[in-house]
């Protein structure tokens, strides 16, 4: 398999649950700017959105979409428990937090990295988010991980977004249930390995 990603971007999750399932792939950086890939061919010839992550299966499937691809991942790999199976409501409310993160989260961050939001809109986009990070922060208060006390793709996600609430230098103070599980995450191996192979602290 490959994954097509950006160091940093959304595709981070995909890359710690690869890491995570313990499947083997490759990783092929994509410049989403000249929307180029590391040997300069022309990256909407193999992902037509231009878009970040994509998984290049071994029998020539795309997936795109990271909580599909995710989902997808994790359903390959049941022993490693990173989904709970179908029917069960632990799975729902997995999913249920990969919407929350993609649709209010991952979506909310977006103006704050466009370069055409005027200044004036930023300020009401951090505080959204800020109010919306004190749900997350609450809703981990009495749990290891965003869904109980076993690591799930959810977590992966929720990760990924939270390093950019850090970067963009949202207001954190007093969400010491988040900074724990920041904690948390930096401590799992895979997690450790993906940053280092994306070039990230």
């Amino acid at each position: 398999m490959k994954l097509f990603y950006k160091p940093g971007a959304c595709s981070l999750a995909s890359h710690i649950t690869l890491r995570e399932s313990g499947k083997d792939f490759t990783l092929v950086s994509v410049d989403l700017m000249k929307k180029r890939l590391e040997n300069g061919d022309d990256y909407f010839a193999v992902n037509p959105k231009g878009q970040v992550p994509a998984l290049l299966l071994d029998d020539g499937t795309l997936l795109t979409e990271g909580v599909a691809i995710m989902q997808y991942l994790a359903d390959s790999v049941p022993d490693r428990q990173l989904l709970a199976p179908v029917n069960s409501i632990s799975r729902y409310k997995t999913i249920e937090w990969l919407n929350y993160i993609a649709t209010e989260l991952h979506k909310g961050f977006t103006p704050l990295f466009r370069p055409d939001t005027p200044e004036e809109y930023k300020p009401t986009v951090r505080a959204q988010l800020e109010k919306k990070l004190q749900y997350v922060n609450d809703a981990l208060k009495d749990e290891h991980w965003i869904c109980g006390q076993r690591f799930t793709i959810a977590d992966a996600y929720l990760f990924t977004v939270l390093r950019w609430a850090y970067a963009v230098k949202l207001n954190l103070e007093g969400l010491e249930y988040i900074a724990a599980f920041m904690q948390h995450m930096a401590e799992r191996p895979e997690v450790q390995d993906a940053l280092s192979a994306e070039g990230l602290k």
